[in-house]
């Protein structure tokens, strides 16, 4: 009788700990979400006024597009760092999470929460780096004899940006392959 009482509460205290922790892990995952949609917004705004800037033919608008995309770029950066650091927390949180359950089904979902925040780390990581090339192309920008051209030779710096763009493409496959992974998983289809 007593064993069996102090088994219920062992059981308990597992249930309470693995929920906790499990929605620890969730708050940092949607924080990181959250972060990384408001990095994107900024990141966007910038590709667009730096794609804008190339094709203008006056130098003070010019000059007003490769501020914004400076400005934009200079905005999204600590947005993609928050979210790259709420990424990691959150798969390091799903893994704590895991010390608290046997039950299969539970560790095999929090598997795939760790693959998505780990992916989430991935393309926080390569947006970050795809804006600080796109804010130091921006910075190259200049207008002569009415037409935008670059102060440098920043061939490099382009081949840079757009293998870390591909990269990041491919990367967010992963990740939405994740997110349907967990949309889609057994367990929370048998509950409903």
């Amino acid at each position: 009788e007593e064993q069996h009482k102090i088994e219920l509460k062992t059981l308990k205290n597992e249930n309470i700990q693995f929920t906790d922790h499990f929605l620890k892990s969730l708050s940092l995952l949607d924080s990181a979400r959250e972060y990384r949609a408001y990095g994107g917004y900024h990141f966007d705004l910038a590709f667009l006024w730096y794609q804008n800037a190339l094709s203008e033919k006056n130098s003070s608008t010019m000059n007003m597009y490769k501020n914004r995309v400076i400005d934009n770029c200079t905005l999204a950066l600590p947005y993609y760092q928050w979210s790259h650091e709420n990424f990691k927390l959150s798969k390091d949180s799903f893994n704590d999470t895991k010390n608290y359950t046997t039950y299969s089904k539970y560790q095999d979902l929090l598997n795939i929460y760790m693959n998505l925040s780990n992916s989430g780390a991935k393309i926080t990581m390569l947006r970050y780096n795809a804006t600080v090339y796109l804010r130091r192309l921006a910075e190259n920008l200049t207008f002569y004899n009415d037409t935008v051209i670059y102060t440098e030779n920043v061939t490099e710096l382009i081949d840079l940006f757009n293998e870390t763009m591909a990269l990041y493409t491919q990367e967010l496959s992963n990740f939405e392959d994740y997110q349907e992974e967990i949309h889609e998983y057994k367990f929370f289809n048998e509950i409903r």
